[in-house]
């Protein structure tokens, strides 16, 4: 019934249709309705077919519908991948996730953009989570704590950002209290802008008790501690010893000097070698697998178990196997000085590593001795004793040889070294081991990667479909984004889609110091290995055919392609499903290994802070951002955040440019790949994260400059009068260098004069019989003045008979008004009661210099531009003048004191004309230079504008109160008021 389904939603006439429907064009009867409601469930449950609107049925691609397994962040966004390989990843922002949990399988819709000419072929995937199809996790682990009004459990993965609320325990074994651990099964949740909700089902306890750390992180992932009763009867009935029976068909390869190479704590041998000469330019490999597959058959519990379980799960304290012990540390193990059935690859090599010719058959071994990796690296180190120790050198030997090959292939070295926690008998971190990929590590290495390369080979030749292990080339965009990063450090970087640039990066950046941090940036743009039915190649390892066969005790994929190799019988499930489930569970395994560790070191680190004792710990800086720097501390084997906030020793400033922060006060640098010491200064177990403090070395602290008034570590240049420092803000003045012998003596600092009070009035050559002036007192200081002040008026020479000039008195600081300019005052000369006496003949002055009216004391001068702007604004004034005179008004012309000439423009009555007196001269209005100037109405009778003069006219001694002022008559044929023969002027 499924293909059937399945050919009539995809034929090309099919409208989405609902059950009934379905039931008439399947062509079924009415009682086979529920047989097919639990198909279609079934169906949508794998993401095959979807229910869309009116409960009617369609393929997922149909309507831009996408089933996959959603991963999420810590920052709250999602990655899906589809179940269909040939699709990309989908990116999930943060509020299109729903209620999705981590390693759930969910609907999405992508997002489809507009057609666009331009538009990115690698741009990203984005789309929205529509729909839950399975959860993969309905328990969840976290801290009880309790509000005014209910309880609620906080996750102890981060990745659940909500909180759930619970109601109070009952029926669990013990009671629940504020702050202990416990297990949730989670209910419904409909909407992510709700909290969910669920029921507390187990106590786990304290979180400081003994046990508790390690059983959450088993309850959290749902992993295992026992066995099913039925698996462990199945295992003990196999027995303990291999029997004469189970020989026939076997090569017997017991005289063979087989080795094991393992950790020194496992007891799971599942490999061994043995390495011979046959000629003198040819070798004889044999790589001996357990043979697992001959216990564990196909349909048994034992199988049922293993498949569940996916692999073994190496937690920090224990191991959770994938078989029972019976099978995995005795009867499959590779123990020595026993007989175990083996599945073999033989390989004939050149003298140089070069394959010629492989074989595969089962085998019986005896292996002779078994080796920890320190102690073959001991071995490696000395010279040999003995025919085994010599085999070890020659396969070491052979195994160089292979590894360059590898590399000249085109494979990638992306080792890093590992961290190993050893615990005491409370549990308790004792110490940390470093683990490097040393030489005893390469030999087994290349051995068994060229044993799961031939093996894949194998059945690329024989066409069975099997499940490999793929590493997918990455992305173009991310490798991008890291080439990009990489630049901006000003490390060379090539084309990295071509795999020497890939190579020639890896290796010059095992030469760098920032090398390492960069290293792990380049993982974490590559994509995951997986388990897949289709060979598509390893990127890491360089190799277009690969999978996994070396490790069937403790992994389930391996198991299977002992199954598939060897035509034995093969599991009731599908390989396709199997590889997806095995992927699951591996990645499962992975994070708990990890949160393993970390409950332990978590542990380990609060016991330093509170005991007031905090250890030093070098760490290498891998990311730089605005809030602090990330180390990875390889003493702890983790990472951690150093705080901006929490370095109290200088401000620091992010420069996003260099990937770096600097102080503005020390002007220290961290950057990217930099190597520090820090100590721990803050835990935090919720969200699973570790806060580091720098650790100021000796040299950093000498290098910080002295505190103002203390003596400097280091001289300065002396300070410029006028020239601001280079860096903002300054650093405290330190005292400067004395001059020079021949350097000429500084004056005292001088405040910043504009360049408006820097003019003088120049100062003409003294005539003879003439007194000098006295020159200009210079002041120490004079302060800032904003506001230009009007140049001074130049100094006339003395003339015959007259007293000497006055000499110039020095510049005071005059405050101006807020919106007026003053001029220095001067003193008036004294007005005489009778008509003002002829002066002597004065040499011919241009216009420019004629004498400025006089100002009285504290009596300011309207400001010209101000004025000019008065006489434009009203109503009939022009550039050319008045365009009709308006009706006459008088003005008063008596000064105000402390101000500016009294404006009256009230109206007065009409002035009688006053005749001219006898003889008197006829005096024009010149006009000033830089000020404008408008026509006077006729003195006789005529009407005066109500606008005062731009400038201010020097009064003429006169017995009479008003000033009389002949003016020319306007030329003939005009009209207008009479005006001025030189053009008004705008100002200088």
């Amino acid at each position: 019934m499924t293909d059937r389904i399945i050919r009539l939603l995809a034929h090309k006439d099919y409208v989405p249709a609902n059950v009934p429907e379905l039931l008439h064009g399947l062509r079924l009867p009415p009682d086979r309705q529920q047989e097919l409601q639990e198909v279609l469930r079934g169906l949508e449950t794998a993401g095959r077919i979807v229910r869309i609107k009116g409960n009617r049925y369609i393929q997922p691609l149909e309507a831009d519908l996408i089933p996959g397994r959603i991963r999420m962040t810590r920052q709250g966004r999602g990655f899906v991948t589809p179940d269909d390989a040939g699709l990309k990843e989908i990116a999930i922002p943060d509020n299109a996730t729903g209620t999705a949990l981590h390693e759930d399988r969910v609907l999405v819709r992508c997002d489809v953009p507009a057609q666009q000419l331009r538009a990115e072929t690698d741009a990203p995937n984005t789309g929205t989570v529509i729909r839950i199809l399975e959860r993969h996790r309905t328990r969840i682990v976290g801290t009880l704590q309790r509000s005014p009004r209910f309880l609620y459990v906080v996750p102890d993965d981060p990745r659940i950002p909500h909180d759930i609320y619970v109601p109070e325990p009952r029926d669990v074994g013990r009671p629940a209290y504020v702050g202990d651990k416990v297990v949730v099964e989670l209910k419904e949740w409909e909407s992510r802008h709700t909290n969910p909700e669920g029921e507390i089902v187990e106590v786990l306890g304290a979180p400081d008790a003994e046990g508790v750390d390690m059983l959450s992180v088993l309850r959290q992932y749902d992993l295992p501690l026992h066995f099913p009763i039925e698996v462990l009867d199945e295992a003990r009935a196999i027995g303990s010893e291999v029997r004469a029976e189970e020989l026939s068909g076997r090569e017997d390869c017991r005289r063979q000097q087989v080795v094991t190479i393992d950790p020194d704590d496992a007891k799971d041998f599942d490999d061994a070698i043995c390495l011979e000469r046959v000629s003198d330019r040819q070798w004889k490999l044999w790589v001996h697998i357990a043979d697992v597959s001959h216990y564990v058959k196909p349909g048994t519990m034992l199988d049922i178990e293993a498949r569940r379980r996916g692999n073994s799960t190496y937690l920090v304290d224990r191991v959770i196997p994938m078989l029972p012990e019976a099978l995995s540390n005795d009867l499959c193990s590779l123990k020595p000085n026993v007989d175990r059935l083996t599945k073999c690859v033989e390989f004939l090599l050149g003298d140089d590593g070069r394959l010629l010719k492989t074989r595969f058959f089962p085998a019986v071994i005896h292996s002779q001795r078994r080796f920890a990796y320190r102690e073959a690296f001991e071995i490696l180190q000395r010279t040999p004793v003995g025919p085994i120790e010599r085999m070890l050198h020659d396969a070491n030997d052979l195994a160089q040889r292979i590894r360059r090959q590898r590399f000249n292939a085109g494979a990638l070295e992306l080792d890093f070294p590992e961290m190993k926690i050893r615990l005491d008998e409370q549990g308790r971190v004792s110490r940390i081991d470093k683990v490097e990929n040393d030489i005893s590590h390469q030999l087994i290495e290349e051995f068994m990667l060229m044993a799961n390369e031939a093996v894949a080979a194998r059945l690329g030749h024989l066409r069975r479909t099997a499940i490999h292990r793929v590493h997918e080339d990455p992305d173009v965009r991310r490798l991008r984004e890291y080439r990009e990063d990489v630049l901006s450090h000003h490390v060379q970087c090539g084309n990295l889609g071509q795999r020497d640039e890939v190579q020639k990066l890896l290796h010059h950046l095992g030469e760098l110091a920032i090398g390492p941090a960069l290293k792990i940036g380049f993982l974490k743009s590559l994509k995951r290995a997986r388990y897949a039915v289709e060979p598509l190649g390893h990127y890491g390892l360089a190799k277009k055919h690969y999978t996994h066969f070396t490790s069937p005790i403790r992994r389930y994929a391996d198991l299977t392609v002992h199954r598939v190799l060897f035509a034995e019988k093969a599991s009731n499930h599908s390989l396709k499903d199997t590889a997806d489930h095995i992927s699951d569970t591996e990645r499962n395994s992975a994070d708990a290994e990890r949160d393993s560790k970390d409950v332990k070191l978590f542990a380990y680190l609060t016991t330093q802070i509170e005991s007031a004792q905090p250890v030093t710990y070098p760490a290498l800086v891998t990311d730089v951002r605005n809030f602090g720097f990330f180390v990875d501390v390889t003493g702890l084997a983790m990472s951690g955040l150093v705080p901006l906030s929490g370095m109290a020793d200088d401000f620091y400033v992010f420069d996003p440019t260099r990937h770096q922060v600097v102080g503005r006060r020390t002007r220290r640098v961290v950057k990217l790949g930099d190597r520090v010491e820090v100590q721990v200064a803050k835990v935090d177990r919720f969200k699973k994260q570790v806060d580091f403090r720098l650790v100021l070395t000796p040299a950093a602290r000498t290098a910080r400059p002295t505190r103002p008034g203390q003596p400097t570590a280091r001289s300065t240049r002396p300070a410029q009068p006028g020239v601001p420092p280079a860096r903002l803000p300054q650093s405290p003045v330190r005292p400067s260098r004395p001059a020079h012998p021949t350097s000429r003596p500084l004056r005292p600092v001088q405040p910043v004069v504009l360049p408006s009070r820097l003019a003088q009035p120049p100062v003409r050559p003294v005539r003879p019989g003439q007194s000098a002036p006295r020159p200009l007192p210079l002041r120490p200081t004079q302060p800032v003045e904003t506001t230009p002040r009007l140049a001074q008026p130049p100094v006339r020479p003395s003339r015959p008979g007259q007293p000497p000039a006055r000499p110039v008195r020095p510049v005071q600081p005059v405050v101006p008004p807020p919106r007026l300019t003053q001029l220095p005052a001067r003193p008036s000369r004294p007005v005489q009661p009778s008509a003002r006496p002829v002066r002597p003949a004065q040499p011919v002055v241009p216009a420019s210099r004629l004498a400025q009216p006089p100002v009285r004391p504290s009596q300011p001068i309207p400001s010209v531009t101000r004025l000019a702007d008065q006489v434009t604004q009203r109503p009939g004034i022009g550039r050319a003048g008045l365009e009709s005179p308006p009706p006459h008004r008088a003005r008063s012309t008596a000064p105000v004191r402390g101000g500016s000439p009294q404006k009256d423009n009230r109206p007065m009555a009409p002035r009688p004309d006053r005749p001219m007196a006898p003889g008197a001269p006829v005096r024009h209005d010149a006009p000033s230079p830089g000020r404008s100037t408008r026509p006077t109405p006729p003195a006789g009778g005529g009407s005066r504008p109500s606008i005062r003069p731009a400038v201010a006219r020097q009064p003429i001694p006169s017995s009479h109160s008003q000033r009389s002022v002949v003016r020319k008559p306007a030329p003939p044929g005009r009209t207008g008021p009479p005006t001025s023969k030189r053009p008004p002027s705008r100002g200088r």
